[in-house]
């Protein structure tokens, strides 16, 4: 019996269009109304998470919402904080000026706004594309942008997360050199390949389930947990089923219990059917 269902959202639950297909919705709202617990888990940070989780109507059926890959876990139902673990300021600090060195564009933000450094230098080919990134993930996360040139003048507001956006192959070259000297002080990963991202030490979304379902006696054992990209690794080795997409990375394909089909194509929904009770 499936107690709880973690999904990532950004090429798990979402197809490339961003849109949770009918399909899957139905598959979704169908476990929930037989008692499973449905629950996000995303490298987003919760502002961004909302819509979906209104959309596959957690807030009805008491899911939960793991955001900033795990920094921090809320109720759907009741909007209570149930976990949450923000960088230390210091750190923040430290980081933000190290980044200052590299070709690289930060972001941070609060439960309003996203903060960068400067509006106009959001622009990256990704895939062959040129995109705006500041652009891109204000709208996501349904921010308002405010420019600050200096970010570590400002921070007086628990941070989450550091999001760094850069070329793909800029950041691989120089991901060691990122993190180099803050290692053992806080977490850090690639999230996507134009992502790498800072988090407080330890923190990763399977810390931040192991908590909270300890409290809703909710055995790891009966959770079935699907992803596609590095920071999903965590709640892929701690469900008891672990799934990786189709279009996963190679990593965590390697791992998983079982692979099912890309997010384009209902990989979710292929899988839980076999736990509908009909």
């Amino acid at each position: 019996m499936i107690q709880a269902i973690l999904l990532d959202l950004d090429g798990t639950l979402l197809n490339d269009e961003k849109i949770i297909t009918e399909q899957t919705k139905r598959t979704l709202l169908a476990l929930q109304e037989q008692g499973v617990k449905v629950v996000l888990a995303s490298g987003r940070p919760k502002r961004g998470m909302i819509r979906y989780a209104q959309e596959l109507k957690l807030n009805e059926f008491g899911g939960l919402i793991v955001s900033s890959n795990g920094a921090c876990v809320t109720d759907a139902s009741t909007g209570d904080t149930l976990f949450e673990q923000a960088m230390q300021i210091e750190d923040v600090r430290s980081i933000l000026k190290h980044l200052e060195h590299y070709e690289v564009i930060p972001m941070i933000n609060d439960d309003t706004y996203m903060y960068v450094r400067d509006v106009f230098e959001g622009q990256l080919e990704v895939n062959g594309k040129l995109i705006n990134i500041i652009e891109y993930e204000s709208r996501g996360g349904q921010f308002q942008l405010r420019e600050e040139p200096n970010l570590i003048e400002i921070i007086d507001f628990p941070v989450h997360k550091i999001l760094v956006a850069g070329e793909p192959s800029y950041l691989r070259e120089n991901a060691t050199a990122l993190a180099g000297p803050f290692t053992g002080r806080v977490t850090s990963m690639f999230t996507a390949a134009m992502y790498y991202e800072f988090t407080d030490f330890g923190i990763d979304k399977a810390k931040a389930l192991r908590h909270v379902f300890e409290e809703l006696c909710i055995d790891r054992d009966h959770v079935i947990a699907f992803g596609d990209g590095h920071n999903d690794r965590s709640i892929i080795e701690y469900a008891g089923i672990g799934i990786a997409m189709g279009n996963a990375v190679d990593a965590l394909i390697d791992i998983a219990t079982e692979v099912t089909t890309s997010n384009n194509d209902d990989g979710i929904s292929k899988i839980l059917e076999r736990y509908i009770t009909h």
